[in-house]
């Protein structure tokens, strides 16, 4: 191989190596960022984080969007599907918030990686996507692990991981939406319609309960915003640079971050169930993302 043939492919492996460090922070921040929102949220309502949450997503991810995007690019064609999306996408975020208030953070990350399963599930009779024998196969072992994780006892805190699950559903069909809305719609107009929804109609909930807050938890309040919108920059900016078969397996370091996180600032400790269930969706999360990539060649 010639030193000119052999440069394309360094610099191929450079962007690999930038993707998956990208995602890798990206991960670790969202970490941190569900950890403050824990933290808050036993003393506010799950509405006002959520306010708090998208507000501040809303003017950094918003204006750099409209910055690389233009006002152009909040043109749309399909007002009805940035609903759809806005709305799935509030009420996944909103879920998520409940389940934090309620599990120890290691069982809500369990209970997020059922996205992909659900997303799976809705891709043929939404999007019109083939799904075989094989993945339907492994959707059916992960939600297995689901029923593992929940541990039906009596005594077992059941509605938190009923919505934690709904949680990871609506992420689904959030995520589908944005997968049809891609094919005519911008970047900049998903990415702004989202975060305008979330903070208008989050801060509208938050009026009735509203807490004021200190000036430490306003604080805490302002880089739960930050944490989010950074690392929603940064997972984007690691799509770009790297393919999704590559990237998307190391969001399961999410799971040793919320671990670590939970043991140290909330003292919680991982059931042996709640690893079994861990291990059982991760394992038919990356085999479905193994035979997606067959699927598509890459």
């Amino acid at each position: 191989m010639t030193q000119a043939a052999a440069l394309p492919a360094a610099e191929h492996n450079d962007d690999t190596r930038r993707a998956i460090g990208c995602f890798l922070l990206a991960i670790f921040l969202f970490a941190g960022m569900d950890t403050l929102i824990k933290y808050l949220s036993g003393g506010y309502p799950v509405a006002q984080l959520m306010f708090a949450r998208s507000l501040v997503a809303l003017v950094l991810v918003g204006g750099i969007s409209l910055a690389r995007g233009g006002w152009g690019g909040m043109r749309t064609r399909r007002p009805f599907a940035h609903v759809f999306r806005s709305l799935a996408g509030l009420l996944s975020m909103g879920c998520f918030f409940y389940a934090f208030k309620h599990l120890p953070l290691a069982e809500v990350y369990v209970l997020s990686f059922a996205g992909p399963l659900f997303i799976t599930a809705l891709s043929m009779p939404l999007l019109g996507e083939p799904v075989g024998w094989r993945r339907w196969a492994a959707v059916l072992v992960g939600f297995g692990g689901v029923v593992v994780m929940a541990r039906p006892e009596a005594d077992a805190p059941l509605l938190p991981i009923f919505v934690g699950v709904a949680a990871a559903f609506f992420y689904a069909l959030a995520m589908i939406a944005v997968r049809g809305l891609s094919r005519t719609e911008s970047n900049t107009a998903i990415v702004v319609y989202l975060l305008l929804t979330t903070t208008v109609v989050s801060g509208v909930a938050a009026i009735p309960d509203w807490v004021q807050p200190g000036g430490f938890d306003l604080g805490l309040m302002l880089l739960v915003g930050t944490l989010g919108g950074a690392a929603q920059v940064l997972m984007t900016q690691a799509f770009r640079l790297g393919r999704a078969a590559v990237v998307a397996p190391f969001e399961y370091t999410g799971m040793i971050w919320a671990t670590l996180l939970g043991f140290l600032v909330f003292g919680d400790v991982p059931t042996p169930t709640v690893l079994a269930g861990a291990g059982i969706i991760i394992a038919s999360g990356l085999y479905i993302l193994y035979r997606e990539t067959l699927r598509r060649g890459g």
